[in-house]
């Protein structure tokens, strides 16, 4: 899939105690008028999974980041770094990368502004931005990030998002029953379609 100059890479969680988020982050994309990418949109095991999110992030100029998910997992005792490792990506696309790749940009989201300087504090002098683990300013801050990007002023702010985005999580359901579908069977394919649908008939 060739970038189209407003493709954002998403780099965040995916498992099911975070996916009102990613979800959330999927919505404010889309009603910004950009397009979400991100390693689930393809499922092909005849392909390599580093290759395939490497691929994204080079037709990705924008990114969103979401380091959260530091802390030991209850089972291995050890954390997830897929988040820091993908962001890393990213930047070395923008440092390293010819002719487009310099043009790249990304917001780096945590739940806590500063925590990340105890773990990966060769960051620092990043912008961090703090969702303090709260679905409606996380918007905001992608909201307002988009907004700044585009300068489309057709954009809502960040509150008013929110207040779309939950409003369509309680018609989700119907919007999934017309397909034949329950809501935690949708694939990320799936659930953007039906974010343009929702929009294009709302916003």
């Amino acid at each position: 899939m060739p970038g189209t100059g407003r493709d954002v890479f998403i780099n965040c969680p995916f498992d099911a105690e975070y996916r009102p988020f990613f979800w959330a982050i999927v919505f404010a994309v889309i009603r910004s008028g950009f397009q979400p990418r991100c390693a689930l949109e393809t499922d092909d095991s005849s392909e390599n999974r580093f290759d395939k999110i490497c691929n994204i992030v080079k037709e990705c100029r924008y990114g969103i980041h979401d380091i959260c998910r530091t802390e030991l997992d209850a089972k291995s005792k050890l954390p997830r770094f897929n988040m820091p490792f993908e962001l890393g990506l990213f930047i070395a696309a923008k440092r390293f990368g010819i002719r487009g790749q310099k043009s790249k940009r990304c917001i780096v989201l945590d739940k806590e502004q500063y925590r990340y300087q105890k773990y990966i504090s060769d960051i620092s002098g990043q912008d961090i931005h703090s969702h303090q683990g709260k679905i409606g300013i996380l918007i905001t801050e992608v909201a307002t990030w988009l907004r700044n990007q585009s300068r489309d002023k057709a954009v809502p702010g960040g509150q008013k998002m929110a207040a779309e985005f939950a409003s369509f999580r309680r018609k989700l359901p119907k919007y999934c029953a017309m397909r034949n579908l329950q809501p935690d069977e949708l694939t990320f394919g799936d659930y953007a379609d039906l974010v343009a649908e929702y929009l294009a008939v709302t916003a």
